[in-house]
């Protein structure tokens, strides 16, 4: 069952049009307030249950609380066990991401420039987004890899879009010569505080819905997402990664003890493949992330299919990738454990209703 009212969903242009323009500097204003240490001075260092909870208040006007609904994994050929989803693809513009780009805009001060960001395709099409309701200037790199429906929606918020190189870390360079040349205001689609701290709403939502689970499993890109709701958590459920094991960056690093390059390819390349974890989501991750857990391109279609065949849900490859640890037994819950999933993202051309 879904646990939230619908959401009407609107065209994003029409809704643009029919919103009175909002003045960013009232906005870093409150996000300062809100989001303080208790004597007005932003705390930028931490990311912790506290800001969490302020920056969801001060985001909550600009997202959508997204639906969870509850499945019986006997539907998917698993055996019977409660499985509750939380499916952000019904997030504004298609992801999770949405939370970490109005969290920056919100609460950091806005150059003339407006912002720049890079992007295997979500992050860029949420600031996208984020910042044309807030009218600020944005110009997003995103690689080669990423998905025609991600370009084409980025170029539909009115975004400066920019490709460039073939891999998330080409666009990334791209994308800090164009900061320093411009002036523009960088925001990091996963290793920075105010990113974390706007992703980790998805598991403050997620604990109100779904206050039973014992184990969410989650997917790793750069860890932005799960070291967000990791610090949300804090240790109260299991918290478990899921990674491509064509790009393994959170499992290479707490194997090393610290982030290092690994692999970036797979089906999920445009979303779960940044080269390396970040240097600030890693201590968050090995404090609060219980296992990691690696699953194969095959065992990610499948999840798309399963997803799309049983619930209608369309979910990209990279917002499959957490349900198909349970899907293909990667990982496997113990009798009676309470398993929560997260489906990221729906970003895809996969289902074109003009065929």
């Amino acid at each position: 069952m879904f646990y939230e009212k619908p959401v009407p969903i609107f065209p994003e242009n029409a809704l643009a049009r029919s919103r009175p323009a909002l003045d960013p500097e009232h906005w870093v204003s409150m996000g300062k307030t809100v989001m303080s240490k208790g004597d007005g001075e932003p705390n930028h260092d931490v990311v912790d249950r506290a800001r969490i909870a302020a920056c969801e208040r001060l985001i909550r006007p600009h997202i959508r609380r997204t639906p969870v609904i509850e499945i019986d994994g006997a539907e998917f050929g698993l055996s019977a066990m409660k499985l509750t989803l939380k499916l952000e693809l019904m997030q504004h513009s298609g992801s999770f991401k949405a939370r970490g780009a109005f969290a920056n805009l919100l609460t950091r001060k806005m150059p003339q420039a407006g912002v720049v960001a890079a992007s295997g395709g979500n992050h860029g099409v949420a600031v996208a987004y984020a910042a044309m309701k807030l009218n600020i200037p944005a110009k997003i790199f995103v690689p080669n890899v990423s998905s025609p429906a991600k370009v084409e929606r980025i170029r539909r918020y009115g975004a400066d879009l920019a490709i460039e190189g073939d891999r998330y870390a080409d666009a990334l360079v791209a994308s800090r010569d164009w900061q320093q040349r411009s002036g523009a205001m960088s925001i990091h689609a996963f290793d920075q505080t105010e990113t974390m701290l706007g992703q980790g709403t998805t598991g403050s939502e997620l604990e109100a819905q779904a206050p039973d689970i014992d184990t969410l499993l989650v997917s790793v890109g750069g860890g932005g997402l799960i070291a967000g709701i990791a610090a949300w958590y804090a240790g109260k459920i299991k918290v478990v990664g899921v990674e491509p094991r064509a790009a393994p960056t959170l499992s290479k690093a707490l194997a090393a003890g610290r982030p290092v390059d690994a692999e970036a390819g797979g089906i999920a390349a445009d979303s779960l493949a940044p080269q390396r974890v970040g240097d600030l989501v890693f201590p968050i991750a090995q404090t609060h992330v219980d296992s990691v857990v690696l699953v194969a391109d095959e065992a990610i279609r499948e999840a798309q299919d399963a997803l799309w065949n049983v619930l209608r849900v369309v979910a990209e490859p990279g917002g499959a990738a957490a349900f198909a640890a349970v899907l293909g037994g990667s990982y496997e819950p113990r009798a009676g454990e309470q398993i929560g999933v997260i489906v990221s993202g729906g970003n895809t051309t996969a289902v074109d209703f003009r065929r």
